[in-house]
């Protein structure tokens, strides 16, 4: 058996176990590009977890931004990806709330937020874009979009997209992460 035909037979077995209720990537879906992404949100987070409570505080190398705004631009990156995705899935076109109350904090506003809730909204919003990554058919992944600086593309696009915010947040935190640490793929974009 293949190195390939026993990584199938490992993820059938992985998805018997796990049972009706788990969510997968469609077949269809860009496994390489998803890969880039979630690889690169593993490195942003591994640089954010070396930085104390104290470290969110300290310069990036983004101009008039501390650590706190790279960590939650990051975070509004995905939740705003996450939020188109479910505005495509429900089949109606996506308009960022304009009340207060689902309105999301002007970015130096959330950079104020506790460094544990930081750390939250990191993990929550890399948790609820993988959800909403994994509940789009085949269908899905070739449908255009419109993001919100009205730029057209692809569903496709994105992860690719949200690979080169993660992997190039992690360099913003200026914590030791090097170009070299980056993808290739990611480099050249």
């Amino acid at each position: 058996m293949t190195l390939g035909e026993t990584d199938q037979v490992a993820r059938a077995a992985l998805k018997a176990r796990q049972g009706k209720g788990a969510r997968y990537d469609a077949a269809g879906a860009p496994a390489e590009d998803l890969l880039m992404a979630r690889r690169g949100t593993a490195y942003f987070a591994r640089k954010l977890n070396e930085l104390s409570d104290n470290d969110l505080d300290g310069a990036v190398l983004r101009p008039d931004w501390t650590r706190r705004h790279v960590i939650a631009h990051v975070s509004y990156h995905a939740r705003h990806q996450a939020l188109l995705l479910e505005a495509l899935v429900k089949g109606v076109a996506y308009t960022p709330p304009n009340d207060e109350k689902h309105q999301m904090p002007a970015l130096d506003l959330a950079a104020t937020l506790p460094a544990r809730a930081l750390r939250h909204l990191f993990h929550h919003s890399e948790v609820h874009l993988n959800v909403c990554w994994r509940d789009l058919t085949d269908a899905h992944w070739d449908m255009p979009l419109t993001l919100p600086d009205s730029a057209a593309t692809t569903v496709r696009a994105l992860p690719m997209l949200r690979a080169r915010e993660v992997w190039f947040g992690a360099l913003d935190l200026d914590n030791g992460g090097r170009r070299t640490d980056l993808p290739q793929a990611v480099r050249g974009l």
